[in-house]
């Protein structure tokens, strides 16, 4: 799958964005808060846990209310994600349980390996991803920077990949930006930076380095004023993916001068 068209849509499977950011829905200080945040920020994908909705009493998108209320759902999509899995088989079920309501046969695949790191189970992730597309999900991976896991779950069908830029939550930012860049270099399918991300400079870097899309929470709903945060972080995804396109200049060891001295009048 391409990661560029003629008029530079992300395109996921089935789907086409223009937004480039992506915007977690957890928290957040109030509903008006988080509302007002993905206004500002420009995204059309949205995305929150299954676990935070009692989907197996409430039926149909209605469902969702409590954890997105206020979102316009005819122009934003919901992309469920599998928070809380411990293994392939918890996040099948979430997954099954979220298309089967009505939500979206779009699924983040998030499988927690360590409690302490919040870091992807690579093993439970390649499974329960190769499971899901099998049965016709449209599969985002959150995995580690690691471009060998990244071609894996390229390989069994992932429609996307997901390298976190540092643990969830750090706010560090782009810990290991070759591994990123070899990430970008390795698959042809989208790479959407997830977790860790933690300013607009963090956003920017991973759109410059050729990342397709980031999705970002934590940085937006802990700022001290989130509905500019997420502004700002609209403006990054657009400055970052421009100068990519633009192709920024090479790295050199020693000075060049910005007024070369041939054709100088002297």
């Amino acid at each position: 799958m391409q990661r560029k068209n003629e008029d530079d849509f992300l395109t996921i499977g089935p789907y086409a964005f223009r937004s480039r950011l992506f915007l977690g829905t957890g928290k957040y200080p109030s509903v008006d808060v988080q509302k007002r945040a993905i206004e500002a920020s420009g995204a059309e994908v949205v995305t929150f846990a299954v676990r935070r909705v009692d989907l197996e009493r409430r039926e149909g998108v209605e469902g969702v209310s409590g954890v997105l209320e206020g979102v316009d759902l005819s122009r934003h999509r919901l992309l469920p994600n599998t928070a809380g899995a411990r293994t392939a088989e918890e996040a099948i079920r979430l997954a099954r349980l979220a298309k089967a309501s009505g939500l979206s046969s779009m699924i983040k695949v998030e499988i927690v390996g360590d409690t302490r790191t919040l870091l992807p189970d690579p093993i439970e992730t390649l499974k329960a991803t190769e499971a899901l597309v099998r049965e016709g999900f449209i599969v985002l991976a959150y995995t580690s920077d690691d471009p060998v896991l990244a071609k894996r779950l390229e390989a069994v069908g992932a429609h996307a990949v997901m390298p976190g830029a540092a643990p969830i939550g750090t706010g560090l930012g782009i810990l290991n930006p070759y591994a990123l860049k070899l990430i970008v270099e390795s698959v042809r399918v989208p790479v959407i930076v997830d977790a860790g991300l933690g300013a607009p400079s963090d956003v920017a870097l991973a759109l410059e380095l050729g990342a397709d899309a980031v999705l970002v929470n934590t940085a937006v709903a802990e700022a001290k004023d989130p509905v500019k945060m997420a502004e700002a972080m609209r403006h990054a995804v657009l400055a970052g993916r421009m100068a990519y396109r633009a192709g920024r200049m090479p790295k050199r060891a020693y000075a060049s001068a910005s007024s070369p001295m041939e054709g100088m009048i002297t």
